[in-house]
Order: C-alpha cells, then sequence, then structure tokens
C-alpha cells in the first residue's frame, strides 16, 4: 500500500476533536504523523470534507452465526421464557447451516459491524465440527471460513478458539452442542495449528475456555498453561447466569470467578466475558489481576442475564471492553450507552460512570468501546496517535443526529446520540474498506446472507 493522507474537518485525538489535521498512514498502514492539514496539500490526500474522524472500535466478543437468529426468539412459544430456553433455537441455527454458510453469515454480521464503525472483532468461535457432527479432514474448516469472511468484508479479526467438551456438570451430552465438542487432546491440537498460520495484524489467534460448564477445571487450567506458555490472550464467559453459579458450587464449592481466583487463572491477558453475578472480593480480585470485563449490554437485556455494577468495577480500575454477543442489534454505541442507562435505572440516579478515577463519562464509554476491546484482544488499535494502527471512522457532522454540536461536547454527541447511518466512512490500516455509508460487497453480502437465511428457516 502506498502511503495515504486523511483530511477531514475534525480529528479525534488524545487532546480531543482538533481541527486543521490530518493524518498520514506508511506502508505498513500505521499513522506516521498527525500534521497541520496545510502540509497535506502538497500531496494528494484523501479529503473528509464534512467529516470527523475517530478511533475506530474493537468488538471483544462476537457469535456470529447466532445473526441467523436475530427476530426469531422473541416469542416464549419460539424460545421460552429464559437464556436456558432461548439456547433451543440458537442450537437450530448452528446445526443448519454448511461451511458456507457459516461464510456468508459471518460476512453479513462483519458487515454490519463495518458500517457501525468497528475496525476489529473477537469472534467466539465454537462452530466446529460437520453437521453429522463428524470432524472435517480439516478439523479448523470452520475457524478458516470465519477468518475469511473477516478478510473479505476488510476487519481485523482475532480468531478466539473456543474449547467446549461437556454440556454441564452431571449431564450428559447435549445434541444440541454436538458440533461444538472436542476432547481436550484435539482441542489443543487443532488451535496450535491454526495459531502457527495466523499470527500477524490482520488475523491472529486467541484461547477461549467457553465455560466452567463447557470446560472442566483440569482442561480450563492445561489450556491456561498452553496459553501462558505461547502469549496468547485468553477469553471465557463467567458469572453470566445465576444457575451458572450455583452449578459450579455444586461441582468445586466456589463460584466461577472465585474458582479463577483461587487457581491463579486471573491476568492481565484474560477477558471474562459478562461477568455480571460477582461479590466486591471478586472484583477486588479481577482488579488485582488487571483482568479485563467483556460486557455485551444489548445482548444481556435481550437474555435477562442481569445488570453489571459497572459502577463498583471502575472504581476499583477495572478495565472494560465490549461485544456483539449474539448480535441481536450490532452497535458498539449502543452497548456504551447502556452499560451507564442500566445503572441509572438500578439507582435512579444519572451519570453514574462520571468523574470516576477523573474520567469524563463519554471518554470512558468510548474508551471501553475502542481501546479497550483492542487491548482485550491483545492489539493496540482504538487511539489516533503515531506508531497506532490507522483504524478509523468518519461521521457526518452534518447528520441530524449530531448536527450543530461544538468540538467541545461532540463525542457527548456521538456517545449518547448518534445514529449509525452517520457513519460515512471505515478504514482499516488505512484502507477505505466503506465509503460514504456503502460497502463494495455490500449487495452481493446481503443476497448471499438472504439465501441461508430462507434455507435454514423457510425449508
Amino acid at each position: 500500500m502506498t502511503k495515504r493522507i486523511y483530511h477531514p474537518d475534525l480529528v479525534l485525538t488524545e487532546r480531543g476533536f482538533e481541527s486543521g489535521r490530518a493524518v498520514v498512514v506508511n506502508n505498513d498502514g500505521r499513522i506516521e504523523a498527525i500534521v497541520p492539514a496545510k502540509e497535506s496539500e502538497k500531496h494528494e490526500a484523501v479529503r473528509l470534507v464534512g467529516k470527523a474522524l475517530l478511533p475506530g472500535f474493537a468488538n471483544a466478543h462476537s457469535h456470529t452465526f447466532q445473526r441467523l437468529i436475530r427476530g426469531r426468539t422473541e416469542t416464549r412459544g419460539a424460545s421460552g421464557d429464559d437464556f436456558w430456553t432461548w439456547r433451543e433455537a440458537m442450537y437450530r441455527a448452528a446445526n443448519s447451516v454448511d461451511a458456507d454458510d457459516v461464510y456468508h453469515v459471518a460476512r453479513m454480521a462483519f458487515l454490519e459491524m463495518v458500517m457501525a464503525g468497528t475496525t476489529t472483532v473477537g469472534e467466539f468461535h465454537y462452530l466446529h465440527r460437520a453437521q453429522d457432527r463428524s470432524a472435517y479432514p480439516d478439523p479448523n474448516l470452520l475457524s478458516r471460513k470465519i477468518i475469511a469472511a473477516a478478510e473479505s468484508v476488510g476487519l481485523r479479526i482475532a480468531l478466539l478458539r473456543v474449547a467446549y467438551a461437556r454440556a454441564g456438570y452431571e449431564l450428559p451430552p447435549h445434541a444440541g452442542q454436538a458440533r461444538f465438542y472436542e476432547t481436550p487432546q484435539e482441542y489443543l491440537e487443532n488451535t496450535a495449528v491454526l495459531a502457527a498460520e495466523f499470527m500477524g495484524e490482520k488475523v491472529w489467534v486467541g484461547v477461549a475456555p467457553h465455560s466452567i460448564r463447557a470446560v472442566p477445571l483440569a482442561q480450563l487450567e492445561e489450556i491456561a498453561a498452553w496459553a501462558r506458555e505461547r502469549g496468547l490472550v485468553v477469553h471465557m464467559h463467567a458469572a453470566e447466569q445465576v444457575a451458572e453459579l450455583a452449578a459450579c458450587r455444586r461441582e468445586y464449592g466456589a463460584t466461577p470467578i472465585q474458582l479463577l481466583a483461587e487457581r491463579g487463572l486471573l491476568s492481565s491477558k484474560m477477558t471474562l466475558v459478562h461477568a455480571i453475578h460477582i461479590t466486591e472480593t471478586e472484583m477486588d480480585a479481577l482488579a488485582a489481576a488487571d483482568t479485563v470485563i467483556c460486557s455485551c449490554p444489548t445482548t444481556e437485556r435481550n437474555l435477562g442475564d442481569g445488570i453489571i455494577d459497572a459502577a463498583r468495577a471502575a472504581q476499583r480500575g477495572i478495565r472494560f471492553a465490549f461485544g456483539s454477543d449474539s448480535e441481536t442489534l450490532i452497535d458498539p454505541l449502543e452497548d456504551a450507552r447502556e452499560i451507564e442507562y442500566h445503572l441509572r435505572l438500578q439507582i435512579q440516579k444519572r451519570v453514574v460512570l462520571d468523574e470516576i478515577g477523573g474520567r469524563n463519562l463519554s471518554q470512558r464509554l468510548f474508551q471501553y468501546a475502542t481501546e479497550g476491546g483492542a487491548q482485550a484482544l491483545g492489539f493496540d488499535s482504538g487511539v489516533i496517535a503515531i506508531g497506532r494502527p490507522a483504524d478509523f471512522f468518519a461521521v457526518d457532522l452534518g447528520d441530524p443526529s449530531i448536527a450543530g454540536n461544538s468540538p467541545e461536547d461532540l463525542l457527548a454527541s456521538i456517545v449518547f446520540g448518534l445514529s449509525r447511518t452517520a457513519i460515512r466512512d471505515v478504514m482499516v490500516g488505512g484502507e477505505h474498506i466503506l465509503r460514504d455509508g456503502r460497502h463494495p460487497l455490500q449487495e452481493e453480502i446481503v443476497n448471499s446472507y438472504q439465501s441461508v437465511y430462507r434455507k435454514v428457516w423457510q425449508a
């Protein structure tokens, strides 16, 4: 790639929104300089007239195949009234797609992410086996399909390869989960092959023991040690449901996070997804280990999981990221708003997360959605600064949702009021993958997805 220069009306740097600045991207897809706009006139700059440039979002927790169940689980007849019955609809989707379908559905979810300003995704991937429950000749075939989908759309991807060994404590294997299961040996062997092939800046691999209910403690410890030796990130679900805590207590005499802390498994390389039902002592343990919480407020609200006490976590300095999880709605700013708004409803006060640790509310939420997510995935994007990846999105300053705001209050207007249609351009590594609200493959991606949807639900 040749050197590129982007010249918007405003750029969000570490000092706030600045005018009269241009961003220079080097041949490696990183920011070489932020220069006075006049200097860009000497070169062929990409002029982003009437637009503000911001760092791209990092989606730290995604299950792309679940895009298929959007709108299909909003009646009791279709999915019951809790998380555990909702899973049955999810299993139907998981068992209805072949390898090519997985690719097309992932591209649809990734397209939506790009159109929402996302530049990096962590795909928590646990579809491994064929529809007849046998192993593919290449056990990583479906992982490769997900990676290819991200490459097609233009996203960076951390493929978080999931270990899934059982249905739960003292439970028989679940037919709906048959495509998820691998033996401990299969999991490490297959993940090692994938990690050896994909460890770059556009695609890399992390490990993901699904949860303490799906991965017994001995295997979890083996995976954590294996990842630690290789410097890989570790992601897992924890403390999402009250029933999950009860099962863990029956098996181990401790809650999931208490167990992780007692076994020395918490670390700065670990991200716990949800972590809703946790005690003050468990928060202290997360803070001491510098472990990340990936909150998925849209999904958690949809499933009735509960509300995380983000204020107490923030007071301890616990790092946060956001994830689209079940793809009920793909909008990182909606997740950012909800983590605050849920608290407001719960305690009947406003601006709950403001000024904790001296941090402004809008800056905090935006950082969680950008740099926070990137850190959880082991990457250094999320800030427009020299040396950082050139991953941006541009918003239309004349869009009705934010029109008229000054640079001083623009970030708050974006975090709390931006319409997704205001996002007009997205760049990853300096490459312009969304222009004026359109992706070059948009029509093909949508048409292919619609064919898969009809196959799954109208067959």
